[in-house]
């Protein structure tokens, strides 16, 4: 017959700490990973011991070894006991709610999202965002990406990208330097001039804009040269030199003075690219959907 659930619930405590004990082959190892004293664990395996009505261990001076029958029951609620902890931590995972994870490149990250951060948590604080800030392009399919804002144009961007807003370029500066407008070639050759040093993206260089002025062949006072437009945008705002401002990135540092967009007499460099939202699953999650959600939003209030 089996003892009933009633029994076996007096057991439990004494049947643990027998576990424990049998698990290190101490009592003294096996009480410390119980936070208990020693004398507390040795009785509640001889209370376990009073209750079967048989000998589990022998203890000897330094040491202490099964019985036939403490051998017997060590094996089978080790295994029980092992099995329960293995479903508690998994229910455990499960129940945890997986962060929304949302990347994009450095400057986008530290000029676009991370000043919106805060908003999203006064109205979402329950959802928990894990910033993937990286320049190189994670495969949002197999990296557990969610979102992922990206730079590009119409034709390099796959099925389903959510257009978020253009690009415009403009020479920006510190108020500081007492400039309003590039008009004449004079006012290039006294200035430092703030380089984003990307191959790939002619528009945001200087010799592509002096070029497009008129102005080929003019040297400036100096060139400083960065590798993440975020610090372009630090130098420029510490008076340090013109950059080429990303204007729809930095339109909170132009909307407080900051920085203060320079009005030219020719057009820059043709810009097709244009930023997008991609999502991993056709079918999101609503943690997800709703962090999609507040992106076009913050878009959309941008472009208002």
């Amino acid at each position: 017959m089996s003892t009933s659930l009633l029994g076996l619930a007096s057991m439990m405590e004494p049947l643990r700490g027998f576990v424990a004990v049998g698990r290190r082959m101490s009592i003294t190892v096996a009480a410390n990973d119980l936070c208990l004293t020693q004398s507390a664990l040795s009785r509640q395996v001889q209370a376990l011991e009073a209750r079967l009505g048989i000998k589990l261990l022998v203890r000897r001076h330094r040491s202490i070894a099964f019985t036939a029958e403490g051998e017997r029951l060590f094996r089978s609620a080790n295994s029980a006991m092992q099995q329960l902890q293995e479903v508690f931590a998994t229910l455990n995972t499960a129940h945890r709610k997986s962060p929304v994870t949302l990347t994009a490149s450095i400057g986008v990250t530290g000029l676009w999202v991370l000043p919106r951060l805060s908003g999203f948590q006064q109205r979402y604080p329950a959802i928990d965002v894990r910033v993937a800030a990286s320049n190189r392009l994670l495969d949002i399919a197999s990296e557990g990406v969610d979102l992922a804002i990206r730079y590009g144009s119409r034709s390099a961007m796959g099925r389903g990208a959510v257009w978020l807003f253009d690009e415009s370029v403009a020479p920006v500066a510190h108020p500081s330097l007492g400039l309003m407008q590039l008009t004449t070639a004079k006012d290039i050759t006294g200035q430092v001039l703030l380089e984003f040093d990307d191959p790939g993206r002619r528009w945001l260089h200087w010799e592509d804009w002096l070029a497009a002025l008129g102005w080929s062949g003019v040297k400036p006072k100096g060139i400083l040269r960065f590798n993440q437009y975020d610090q372009v945008v630090q130098s420029a705002i510490a008076g340090q030199g013109i950059a080429l401002g990303r204007i729809e990135l930095i339109k909170p540092m132009l909307d407080d003075q900051r920085l203060v967009r320079l009005s030219t007499s020719r057009p820059g460099p043709v810009n097709n690219h244009a930023y997008w939202l991609m999502q991993a699953d056709v079918a999101p999650r609503p943690d997800v959907v709703a962090v999609s959600d507040w992106i076009i939003a913050e878009a959309q209030r941008k472009n208002q």
